[in-house]
């Protein structure tokens, strides 16, 4: 004979767990009433899922920024799902910020070591991200996970919360410092550079910079003996285009951003910065 659930024990369930009403019900007459073998089968169910959509594209998600009441650390967490419903749900950002505040304590070295501490009540991170899966039927992962350090460190979140940038500034602090650290940050978020400098640009990049400089330099019927020249100017143009500090400044085109931070005090400049986006 099949154990009669009442509806207080499932609305305590979905109360413990954040499951759905009739997975709860489920659970708990699979358990015979049994709560703690009840939050077994819904984490189990959980990670059925969770194995279910590991082929899906979670091309979706939320950043998530904290920095130090001092500005000199802050941490990152990109947290991905399958869509943009999902990420804005109570449950998700709820479980983005105390993963965030998890990173911001313990600061380990990788996102799977992250996950693996444990949050306020004793489970880890990965048993709440299995939690969430089998509650919302989506994949949930952390695809990016970052902390840098700095003696000013200023953060930048796009109001869709889909982009995020950290970005560490040394030779100042103070208010001005500050506000010229969110102008650098809006530009590392617009322009997408890929270093602070061109000593930052990895050689297999300027390797395939300079060739395809050269192949257009011939297509353009150049000499042989000019091709390296003409590649290097090139290169140089694509330092300016693609490395914070060479690129002109967006909200005034006639200073570089080095030249921006040497404006606002005398030797500012970028140490490190971070830019993550959830959504390509």
């Amino acid at each position: 004979m099949e154990m009669v659930i009442s509806a207080s024990d499932v609305n305590k369930l979905r109360t413990m767990t954040g499951a759905g009403m009739m997975d709860c019900k489920k659970a708990l007459t699979e358990a015979n009433g049994d709560f703690e073998a009840a939050i077994d089968i819904l984490r189990k169910k959980g990670q059925k899922v969770s194995a279910s959509r590991s082929d899906k594209e979670a091309s979706e998600g939320a950043i998530f920024i904290k920095v130090n009441a001092a500005a000199t650390e802050g941490v990152l967490v990109a947290i991905n799902c399958e869509t943009d419903f999902v990420a804005k749900t109570d449950d998700f950002q709820k479980l983005g910020n105390a993963i965030l505040e998890l990173a911001a304590e313990k600061k380990p070295a990788t996102a799977a070591e992250l996950l693996s501490h444990n949050l306020a009540d004793g489970r880890t991170a990965q048993e709440h991200v299995i939690d969430l899966v089998g509650k919302i039927g989506e994949k949930v992962e952390i695809s990016n996970y970052f902390v840098i350090k700095g003696e000013c460190v200023v953060p930048y979140i796009h109001s869709n919360l889909k982009l995020g940038v950290l970005v560490a500034l040394k030779g100042g602090n103070g208010s001005a410092v500050v506000e010229a650290g969110k102008d650098v940050s809006m530009q590392i978020a617009a322009m997408k550079p890929i270093a602070v400098d061109k000593d930052g640009v990895d050689a297999k990049t300027i390797e395939r910079e300079i060739e395809i400089g050269k192949e257009q330099a011939r297509a353009e019927g150049k000499p042989e003996a000019m091709l390296e020249k003409i590649a290097l100017g090139k290169l140089n143009k694509f330092y300016k285009d693609n490395t914070l500090l060479n690129q002109d400044f967006v909200k005034d085109g006639s200073k570089t951003i080095a030249q921006y931070l040497d404006s606002i005090t005398k030797g500012l400049t970028v140490t490190e910065f971070k830019r993550v986006s959830v959504a390509g």
